[in-house]
C-alpha cells in the first residue's frame, strides 16, 4: 500500500499540472465518476444475488431503475471523451490489462507447479527413511498447498542432502475480514515424527507476522528461534515459445512477478534466518 500511495501522489500531481485547472479536468472527472457509478450497481446487484440470495426478479426491480439512471449520466459524458473524458478510460483500460494478465499468469503458473508436485502423503515415508540421519534444529517451509511436499524442501534435500529433525510446513491464507482473533490464528497437526503442518489466517488488513504466530505457545510446538530457518522458494520466471499467452503479456507477466513484494519482508521473517531457494520455470 505504500507504494500505491506514492503512486497515486505522482499521478495526481502530474495531472494537475497537465491540466492546470479544474474545469480542464471535468470532463475526465466526470467519466470517472459516472464509469464508478455504473460499475457500482453493477457489483451490487451480484453481491445482491449471489451473498444475500435475492431472487432475479427482487435484484432487477431494485437495481436496474438505478442503472438506467447512472447509464444515462455515463452517456451523456461519454461525448467528452475527446475533451479529455479519455483519461480515465484509458487508466480503467491499463489498470484492468494488469490484472488480467497477473491473473492469468498465476493461474498458468499453478497449473504447471501441480504437474510437478509431489503428493506429501505418499512421499513422507519414503523422505524419512531416505534421510534417517537428521540435522538438528527446525527448518520452516512456506507454501500454498500444504499437501504437497515443497519445492523449497525438494530442492533443498536435492542440494543440500539433509532433513531437519523437526521441519514445519507452513500455510498462510487471507480470509475476507479485517482481522483475525489470536484465538483463532493457526492450528497445528502433527503429520509424523518429523513433520508437522501448520495452518495460520490474517485478515486482510492485518500484516502477516509469520515467525511471531509460529512461537504462540498455543500452537504447542515450543520452537527456539536461534534455532529455526526459514526455506522460501523463489520462482526464476523465463518466457516460453509455447506460452498460452501473447509474448507481450508474458513479458509483463514476468515484469511484474519480478518487482512484486518480497516475501520475507511481507511476512516479517528475520533476514538472518532466511534461506531462498532458486526455481527456474519457463511459463
Amino acid at each position: 500500500m505504500p507504494t500505491v500511495n506514492w503512486m497515486l501522489l505522482v499521478a495526481v500531481l502530474f495531472l494537475t499540472a497537465s491540466f492546470r485547472s479544474s474545469s480542464a479536468l471535468a470532463s475526465a472527472y466526470g467519466i470517472s465518476v459516472t464509469g464508478t457509478m455504473v460499475v457500482t450497481v453493477i457489483l451490487a446487484s451480484l453481491v445482491a444475488h449471489y451473498y444475500w440470495k435475492w431472487p432475479v426478479w427482487r435484484t432487477a426491480m431494485v437495481m436496474i431503475p438505478f442503472l438506467v439512471v447512472d447509464l444515462i449520466f455515463l452517456g451523456a459524458n461519454l461525448l467528452k471523451i475527446v475533451e479529455g473524458g479519455w483519461l480515465p478510460l484509458a487508466v480503467g483500460a491499463a489498470l484492468l490489462l494488469v490484472m488480467v494478465t497477473w491473473r492469468r499468469g498465476t493461474s498458468l503458473l499453478v497449473d504447471q507447479s501441480r504437474k510437478v508436485d509431489l503428493p506429501l502423503a505418499d512421499h513422507l515415508p519414503m523422505l524419512e527413511r531416505k534421510f534417517s540421519d537428521r540435522v538438528p534444529g527446525t527448518a520452516v517451509f512456506l507454501t500454498s498447498h500444504p499437501e504437497n511436499v515443497p519445492t523449497a524442501l525438494m530442492h533443498n534435500l536435492k542440494h543440500n542432502k539433509i532433513l531437519h529433525s523437526r521441519n514445519i510446513i507452513v500455510c498462510i491464507d487471507t480470509t475476507d475480514t479485517p482481522r483475525i482473533d489470536e484465538a483463532d490464528r493457526g492450528k497445528a497437526k502433527r503429520i509424523s515424527d518429523a513433520f508437522t503442518i501448520v495452518r495460520l489466517k490474517f485478515g486482510f488488513m492485518e500484516e502477516p507476522d509469520v515467525p511471531r504466530a509460529i512461537l504462540r505457545r498455543r500452537l504447542g510446538l515450543d520452537l527456539n528461534p536461534m534455532q529455526t530457518s526459514f526455506y522460501l522458494s523463489r520462482r526464476a520466471l523465463r518466457p516460453s515459445a509455447r506460452s498460452q499467452m501473447p509474448l507481450w503479456q508474458d513479458r509483463l507477466f514476468i515484469w511484474l512477478a519480478r518487482h512484486s513484494s518480497d516475501a520475507s519482508q511481507y511476512f516479517k521473517i528475520p533476514t538472518d534466518r532466511v534461506i531462498e531457494v532458486g526455481t527456474p520455470v519457463v511459463i
